[in-house]
């Protein structure tokens, strides 16, 4: 029986990042299913935002790499805009089972200072969410 058939995973395109596709991994691996690597570019410039998209579009694109050499059929979905509010609309945009990402493991005063886009979805959305801490 196939629980995940679509897995979204949202990247920030830092060291965390393999944390969870270690485990997406082997979830993709063991149900069989699509794996959608989803990163939004946020930016203040013309020439910032084109210098994050070039910088993502070669991280995303190694890591969609390394899921296609283990058989796993993986999708790069890049978005713009502030983070919360791009991942909420690509989830009601597409048929995700699951939504997977790695948190940074925030003090509380950096989740005050800088959100916490985890609480945003853990808070909004219906479908399952699974967190892995950066340890």
């Amino acid at each position: 029986m196939q629980i995940y058939k679509n897995i979204l995973v949202t990247m920030d395109c830092s060291p965390v990042d393999d944390r969870i596709l270690e485990h997406v991994t082997q979830l993709a691996l063991q149900n069989q299913s699509n794996v959608f690597l989803l990163h939004v570019v946020h930016s203040h410039t013309l020439d910032e935002h084109r210098a994050l998209t070039r910088s993502a579009d070669t991280f995303l694109g190694e890591k969609s790499l390394q899921l296609l050499k283990q058989g796993i059929n993986v999708k790069v979905v890049q978005r713009s805009g502030e983070p919360d509010k791009e991942i909420l609309q690509e989830i009601q945009d597409g048929d995700y089972d699951l939504v997977a990402m790695a948190t940074h493991g925030h003090s509380t005063f950096g989740q005050i200072l800088f959100g916490s886009v985890s609480k945003t979805l853990k808070q909004q959305i219906s479908i399952p969410l699974l967190l892995l801490g950066p340890k």
